[in-house]
């Protein structure tokens, strides 16, 4: 009996460290595969605003900003909510498809705090020059990252995004490709990117020259274009806009030549002012003898995608339109 006693003692103490053992095993196992421990973590954004810090990666996010809009679609998000696009209803034509269900949380120079609130999202990403005023408010909801500005340069603000995302290598993959498709269309228009290109917008009453430090002006920079030489005296320090546009009456209209020219008009729900404004101009005599006018080489493009969403997305269109203009495709 003694002997059956210390073999079950025995067998008993080896089972409880085979137990013991796969417990171990099981609980290793789990945390490889818990994607919790990983999803957790917390990074830190330094933005205009500040630092922000971060819990996991953001699954509802909020989005301030068109250009910003249009960066999360690329790299495969679709927010919760947004600012309405300045053109469209609510949504541009190009992005609407992909916004489905989407939350409009007002425009970009008045967001609706109330309406992100119940949205409850865990990212909230805006804009200093849209709504510095609101930052506290927004970032009391959730943490709120902001970009600085909204000119030509919209790549800056994308890294940025792509950061507060958590998706910084996803993100530079998509700015490759645009890279890489601008050194395709560059490749493919040849000689055509060694001329002068001007680029003119309309508006209700009122008329502008665009440049440098526009959302085109970016891209005709990255591609080669030169700008025209007749407009460079008129971005002056004392110009209030800076080197992205300038406002011109009808007797600027000469030195809004190029060899290629460029124009579009902001006319949101078909606002008749602004279009008018556009049907007025190029009637005019002035318009009508510009060497580009009279060779066939002015073009009217969308101010959605040349201009006012200012996304990534816009940009590859862009890019695709100067590729069948230019090349009478």
């Amino acid at each position: 009996m003694k002997a059956v006693k210390i073999l079950m003692t025995l067998l008993s103490v080896t089972v409880i460290f085979l137990l013991a053992a796969c417990g171990g095993t099981k609980e290793k196992a789990s945390e490889l595969q818990d994607p919790k421990k990983t999803d957790e973590e917390s990074y830190t954004i330094e933005h205009v605003m500040g630092s922000t810090t971060i819990k996991g990666t953001p699954k509802r996010v909020v989005i301030l900003t068109n250009e910003g809009t249009e960066a999360l679609l690329s790299l495969g998000i679709k927010p919760v909510g947004a600012v309405q696009s300045w053109l469209g209803d609510p949504w541009y034509d190009h992005i609407k498809d992909d916004m489905d269900g989407v939350e409009v949380v007002g425009v970009e120079s008045e967001v609706n705090v109330e309406k992100i609130a119940a949205l409850k999202p865990d990212l909230i990403i805006g804009n200093k020059l849209r709504q510095e005023s609101v930052y506290k408010q927004l970032s009391a909801i959730a943490p709120t990252v902001f970009s600085e500005t909204l000119r030509g340069d919209w790549k800056e603000n994308f890294k940025l995004y792509s950061k507060a995302l958590n998706l910084e290598e996803k993100g530079n993959e998509v700015l490759a490709a645009y890279d890489k498709k601008v050194e395709d269309v560059k490749a493919k228009l040849g000689d055509n990117v060694n001329k002068e290109v001007s680029v003119v917008r309309f508006m209700a009453g009122k008329s502008r020259i665009y440049y440098t430090d526009s959302f085109s002006g970016v891209i005709f920079n990255q591609l080669g274009f030169k700008r025209a030489a007749q407009q460079e005296e008129l971005f002056t320090p004392e110009n209030k806009l800076g080197n992205l546009a300038i406002e011109v009456g009808k007797e600027v209209i000469p030195k809004m030549d190029g060899d290629y020219l460029f124009y579009f008009t902001y006319a949101p729900n078909g606002d008749k002012e602004a279009l008018n404004t556009a049907k007025e101009w190029t009637n005019d005599p002035l318009w009508k003898n510009l060497k580009a006018v009279k060779s066939g080489n002015a073009y009217e493009v969308s101010d959605a995608t040349w201009n006012t969403a200012g996304g990534v997305l816009a940009a590859n269109i862009m890019l695709d339109d100067l590729e069948k203009l230019l090349l009478k495709k």
